[in-house]
């Protein structure tokens, strides 16, 4: 196969939702058996001010025929100039010969593969007669969390809640005509955490949902915060909760939902119980009973992206 570069556009029409569920599995039990070899990842901002950042993002797994990186700019300021904040894509090499293969569009295939863990997560903890989905955030995760949870637990309902309530309201007429599902607006957060599955898919630095507001038997992915200094939940929800993550070592290092309330003794470094990939593997147990509230805290890995990379370069030739 000659280098291509593969579009948006053909990223979505190669990458269905349903099949990069199944690719999640792959990875994130290839990920907590440890056959993927992941060097720190690279994070430094080109200017003085700190205003925007590039990452390099590299990994390799035995299981896969390419190894690679995700190369990936953030500009904070873009969204204001109608540009995307994140911005960039994965390169592809030949396990074999080291002969570059593919460089895939970041956005979509970000997009598609984070819904995907999260979907693959709620499988696995949510109970199985969960129907209300609650989703905190108008954006394309939004959008892809409502497709991808939708896929594993049909919905009889989705809540939208965005710090705009005019904004929410459009985003669930729009998500609604999109999908045939009830998809409504609400302006009260509480009622949004009070679904059988809530997502949170937000830029928010401080807390968006509380403890206080998730039912029991709830199960909760946190999404939209990536770093040790911002998180989407409070303290409580997390020490109410049975907490998994995509990769331990990534979420003592970056996970502000853990590490804020690690830090303020509110959980010790054992409340989180493990990787998502061991309850796949059998290595620890997932939900326990119906009243039992899990969460799973979502950072992204590489090895996402390269499982992902690797399905659509299948997808490709097959075609």
């Amino acid at each position: 196969m000659s280098f291509v570069y593969i579009s948006d556009e053909q990223v979505r029409s190669l990458l269905s939702m349903h099949d990069c569920i199944n690719a999640m599995q792959q990875a994130m039990s290839a990920t907590s058996k440890r056959d993927i070899n992941v060097p720190p990842r690279m994070y430094f901002s080109p200017f003085d001010d700190e205003s925007s950042y590039f990452g390099l993002m590299p990994g390799s797994s035995q299981s896969l025929r390419y190894y690679g990186t995700k190369i990936l700019s953030e500009h904070r300021d873009n969204p204001r100039k109608g540009l995307p904040t994140i911005q960039g894509g994965v390169l592809l090499f030949n396990r074999e010969s080291g002969t570059p293969v593919a460089l895939i569009d970041g956005a979509s295939i970000t997009e598609i593969r984070t819904a995907a863990a999260s979907a693959l997560a709620t499988d696995i903890l949510a109970k199985p007669n969960a129907k209300r989905c609650g989703v905190f955030g108008t954006g394309v995760q939004a959008v892809a969390h409502i497709d991808a949870i939708n896929i594993i637990r049909p919905l009889d309902e989705v809540l939208i809640f965005g710090r705009n309530y005019d904004k929410a309201v459009m985003f669930a007429s729009v998500q609604s005509q999109r999908t045939g599902l009830n998809v409504r607006a609400t302006n009260q957060a509480e009622e949004a955490a009070a679904c059988d599955i809530v997502c949170t898919v937000t830029s928010a630095k401080t807390p968006v949902l509380r403890g206080e507001w998730v039912q029991p038997g709830a199960h909760v992915n946190l999404v939209g915060a990536y770093s040790k200094n911002t998180r989407e939940a409070d303290s409580q929800l997390i020490l109410e909760s049975a907490v998994y993550v995509d990769f331990l070592d990534s979420c003592y290092n970056e996970a502000g939902d853990i590490l804020i309330p690690l830090n303020e003794g509110a959980i010790a470094r054992d409340h989180v119980l493990g990787e998502i990939g061991q309850v796949i593997n059998n290595e620890v147990l997932g939900r326990q009973n119906d009243q039992q509230i899990t969460l799973y805290k979502s950072l992204g890995f590489v090895a996402q992206d390269l499982f992902a990379g690797q399905l659509i370069l299948d997808r490709l030739s097959a075609n």
